[in-house]
C-alpha cells in the first residue's frame, strides 16, 4: 500500500488498453456472418436506377431480407422514429410493405447512396459499420482489460484464485440482503479468504462516486467476518474528477491497490500461501 493517499493518486495509470482493445473482430464477423445472406440478397439494389420496381421485384422474392436495413443505417435496435406527421412510428414497420421499404429508403438517404453505388457490397459495408458500433464497448472493455492484466500477474506469481463468485458461496456472509454479490476474484490463504472487486476508469462520471461509495459501505460488512478481508484494486486517471470520493473509500478500506501497488498484495498473499 502507499503511504498516502497523494502517493496512490500520482500512481494512477493512463491507460490499460491493450491492441486487442479497441476492436473486437471475432464479434464483429460473427455479428456480420448472422445476416450475410439477407445483405448479400440486399446487394440486387445497388445501382438500380428503378430502385422502387427493384424493391418490389425483391420483396415479392424474399420480403425477410429487408429486416436487416436498419444495421445499414448504423440502428441495432428497434427504435421508434417520428412520421412525416409527427407520429411515432417503430422502425421496423417500415419493413412489412415493399412501398414503406421504398419510403425508408429515400427518406435515409440510403436511394441515393446505392443508385450511384457508394456502396459496392453491403457485406463489407456492414462490417465498417460494426467495427464503428463496437467502440461503444469499449468501456466495458476497459474493466475486462483490468481482470485481464490482475490475472495475469496473479498466474505469474502462483497465486491460485477463482473469478465471479458469488457472495453466497460463503454462508457466514450474512449481511447482504435479498441481493447476490458477485465477486471479481476470490483468493484462500490459510489465513483469510480475500474477495476482490476490480475497476478501471479512463474517464470520470458520476459512476466512480457511487462506486466508491458503495465499497466503502461493503469493505466494513465483509471485514467484520473473522478470516475474511475485502480488497478493491482500482485504476485510471477517471478517479480524478472522483478523488474526493475515493480518499474516503481508501481511508476506510484497508486494502485498497492500484496497478503499481498490486505487487504488494500479491507478496502479502505469497506469505500466507
Amino acid at each position: 500500500m502507499p503511504k498516502s493517499f497523494d502517493e496512490f493518486l500520482s500512481q494512477l495509470s493512463t491507460t490499460n488498453s491493450t491492441l486487442d482493445f479497441f476492436v473486437d473482430f471475432e464479434k464483429i464477423t460473427k455479428n456480420v456472418d448472422s445476416i450475410s445472406i439477407k445483405l448479400n440478397q440486399l446487394n440486387y439494389l445497388i445501382g438500380k436506377e428503378n430502385l422502387k420496381e427493384a424493391v418490389k421485384k425483391l420483396f415479392q422474392e424474399n420480403n425477410s431480407c429487408f429486416s436487416v436495413l436498419n444495421i445499414i443505417i448504423a440502428v441495432r435496435d428497434n427504435r421508434s422514429v417520428l412520421d412525416d406527421d409527427g407520429n411515432l412510428k417503430e422502425l421496423n414497420s417500415y419493413f412489412e410493405t415493399s412501398e414503406s421499404v421504398y419510403e425508408f429508403i429515400m427518406k435515409t438517404g440510403l436511394a441515393d447512396v446505392l443508385k450511384n453505388k457508394q456502396i459496392k457490397n453491403l457485406v463489407d459495408y456492414v462490417f465498417g459499420i460494426e467495427v464503428g458500433l463496437d467502440t461503444n464497448a469499449r468501456k466495458n472493455r476497459g474493466g475486462k482489460n483490468m481482470e485481464k492484466a490482475i490475472s495475469k500477474k496473479f498466474n505469474k506469481n502462483g497465486v491460485p484464485f477463482e473469478t465471479e463468485v458469488k457472495h453466497t458461496t460463503f454462508p457466514e456472509l450474512i449481511h447482504f440482503g435479498k441481493d447476490v454479490k458477485r465477486f471479481d476474484f476470490v483468493i484462500k490463504t490459510r489465513k483469510n479468504t480475500y474477495l476482490i472487486e476490480t475497476n478501471f476508469y479512463n474517464g470520470g462520471g458520476s459512476k466512480l462516486n457511487e462506486v466508491a461509495r458503495s465499497y466503502t459501505d461493503l469493505a466494513p460488512k465483509i471485514n467484520q467476518y473473522d478470516k475474511f478481508e475485502f480488497v478493491w484494486i482500482t485504476d485510471g486517471q477517471g478517479w480524478f474528477s472522483a478523488k474526493n470520493k475515493l480518499q474516503e473509500a481508501f481511508t476506510h478500506i484497508p486494502h485498497v491497490y492500484n496497478l503499481k501497488t498490486l505487487s504488494d498484495f500479491i507478496e502479502k498473499i505469497k506469505k500466507e500461501l
